[in-house]
This record gives structure tokens, C-alpha cells and sequence, in this order.
């Protein structure tokens, strides 16, 4: 049976990050700060495992490794989970970094992939902002000269942000969250990031994080960037929910579900036979039924549906990010 996995992350304690995922998403990890849980990962540097069910206590990897089948038919699953999922707590700045393609990661990193992103902004201070780009054309000696000198924020395309706002970060962007910031992040399955500033920050051993300067400038667009527009975004109804589509690449596709259900009723969902999904709620409660059983989803609940699986029924009052590779 291909049954819902419900899916526990791993932390990550940077530098820059915050409280808010225990205090406010009870995510209940030692981690302080908790600057970033990894919801659905196979990746080696922070897997995610099942909680409940046949798999309990099982890392997402494991699962897939034996059931391979659970990725999906498309001809582009491959034989591994393509994408990672993420909640990103900014309390201070994220460094300033661009992430390299497919290609020049295949070529210098091992064969590894290269990172193209998504944000989901589900909560943003009074004045947060992020980093998309640059605001001039600029060359390379330029740049290595700007971060010698402490000059590369004149440089760097600052965007207002807000609470649902959705920004496509392609590899080779230039870019960074800034403070107060509070993100759902969709990407790649990659953990390859070039530091081109940390804003002489030390960590708690009083080291400075390694910056990447050479890679960095080797794959960043140093060319003017768009001023990024929110993107056309058309609710779709049925009775008990309402979709709009988010992003659309050709890494992974996200839409968002606003589920409210009256007393008795249901929305039924299911994966068709061509791709997983990920379920991630992001606001609200309510509950995800299949056969005879029904579990709890909370605000911060991960749930990964294999490909072509049983089908699901949600009720209550909630706001899911519907993931698929």
C-alpha cells in the first residue's frame, strides 16, 4: 500500500538563525538557534525519517532505496528524490552566495547537482528584505575588489518582502535572506552554496565562515537583474478547497492549498502514477485520512504521498504547500 509518510526533519543550528521553528512550528529540536529544518531530504547532510507506520523511524532514504517505485514514472525521477524541502528561520542575514547549475556542479563537484530555488514567505518583520541580483553590471574584478574593500552591498538588489510573497532563485543568482524573514524554501537535493560575504561574522568557535570567492564569481550572473514581480496568481475552486499555482520548473513544481472543510466534508487527493508529492502544512490544522485511519496535521507537519498512492481525504482549516518533483 502506498500509504502517506509522515516525515520528522533534521536541524540545522547556523549561525543566523532564530527560535521561531521550535517556538512556533513545536518542531521540538535541541538545536539553539534552530536556523533551518530539513523536512523532506534524502540528502546525506540532513535526511529526514519516517514517524508512524510501516517505516517508523526509517530515514526517507532508506525507504526509497527499497522502494524506488514510490518516486514516480516520469522519465525524469531518476533513481533518487530530486528536490529537498526546507523551513528557514532568519534572525540575523544569511550570507551573500549564489548556488552553480546542474552543469558546472557535475563538472567540479563531484557530479553532484547544482541548486535552483524557490521561497514561500510565511512571515516577514516590518523592513525585511532579501538580496535578488544585482543592480548594475558589474565584472568580476569589480566584485573581488568590493568584497576586499566592504563595498558589495551597493552593488546588491535589495526587495521589500512580505508575507505570501514567492521568489524563483535560479542557480547563478546572486542572493540572500535578510533578518526577520520566516521561509519555506523548495530545491534542488543540493547543499552547494558559495559565499561571497558573511559580513566578517564569526561562529561559536570564533572562526569565520570559509568564503568561495572564486566559485562564486565562476557561475554568478554578474549582469542586472529583473526586479523580481510577484506572479500572477489565479485561485481555483472546489467545494472544501481552493489551489493556486506557485512555481512551475523544470526541477519541481509547487502549488498551494487553502483546505476548509465544513462538519462532514472531504477533499480527496491523491499522487498519480507519474510522481511523488509533499505535503507541507504551513498554517492551520486539520486532519489527513486514508483507508480506515486518520492522523493529526499540524502547522509544520511534513507528509511525503509516493507516486500513484492511496487515495487521501483532508478536513479542517489549513494551508498546505503541494510539492512535486
Amino acid at each position: 500500500m502506498r500509504e502517506p509518510i509522515f516525515l520528522r526533519p533534521t536541524g540545522k543550528d547556523y549561525l543566523w538563525g532564530g527560535s521561531r521553528l521550535n517556538d512556533e512550528f513545536c518542531k521540538e529540536i535541541p538545536m539553539v538557534p534552530l536556523a533551518e529544518t530539513w523536512e523532506c531530504s534524502t540528502h546525506p547532510d540532513g535526511p529526514s525519517f519516517a514517524v508512524g507506520g510501516e517505516f517508523d523511524g526509517q530515514s526517507l532514504t532508506e525507504i526509497l532505496k527499497a522502494h524506488p517505485e514510490f518516486l514516480g514514472t516520469h522519465p525524469d525521477s531518476g533513481a533518487e528524490l530530486p528536490i529537498l524541502v526546507k523551513f528557514i528561520d532568519a534572525r540575523k542575514d544569511l550570507s551573500v552566495q549564489v548556488h552553480p547549475t546542474d552543469e558546472y556542479a557535475a563538472a567540479h563537484e563531484n557530479g553532484q547537482r547544482g541548486k535552483t530555488e524557490m521561497w514561500y514567505v510565511l512571515d516577514a518583520a516590518k523592513g525585511s528584505h532579501l538580496v535578488y541580483g544585482l543592480n548594475r553590471d558589474v565584472s568580476g574584478e569589480t566584485m573581488r575588489k568590493s568584497i576586499a574593500d566592504g563595498t558589495l552591498g551597493s552593488f546588491l538588489q535589495k526587495v521589500p518582502i512580505q508575507k505570501d510573497d514567492v521568489f524563483f532563485i535560479e542557480a547563478g543568482t546572486i542572493h540572500a535572506i535578510g533578518a526577520g524573514a520566516l521561509i519555506a524554501e523548495i530545491q534542488q537535493s543540493s547543499n552547494l552554496t558559495y559565499r561571497l560575504y558573511d559580513y566578517d561574522r564569526v561562529d561559536k568557535n570564533g572562526e569565520k565562515r570559509p568564503l568561495h570567492i572564486g566559485k562564486a564569481l565562476a557561475v554568478a550572473n554578474l549582469k542586472t537583474s529583473a526586479e523580481p514581480r510577484q506572479p500572477m496568481r489565479v485561485l481555483r475552486y472546489r467545494p472544501g478547497c481552493a489551489s493556486e499555482l506557485l512555481c512551475r520548473c523544470k526541477y519541481f513544481e509547487v502549488h498551494r492549498l487553502l483546505v476548509n472543510t465544513e462538519r462532514r466534508q472531504r477533499v480527496t487527493f491523491r499522487a498519480d502514477p507519474m510522481s511523488f508529492r509533499v505535503l507541507l502544512c504551513v498554517g492551520g490544522c486539520g486532519a489527513l485520512g486514508y483507508g480506515t485511519q486518520s492522523r493529526n496535521l499540524y502547522k509544520g507537519d511534513c507528509v511525503f504521498l509516493p507516486a500513484d498512492s492511496v487515495e487521501i481525504r483532508f478536513h479542517g482549516q489549513m494551508q498546505l504547500l503541494d510539492i512535486r518533483g
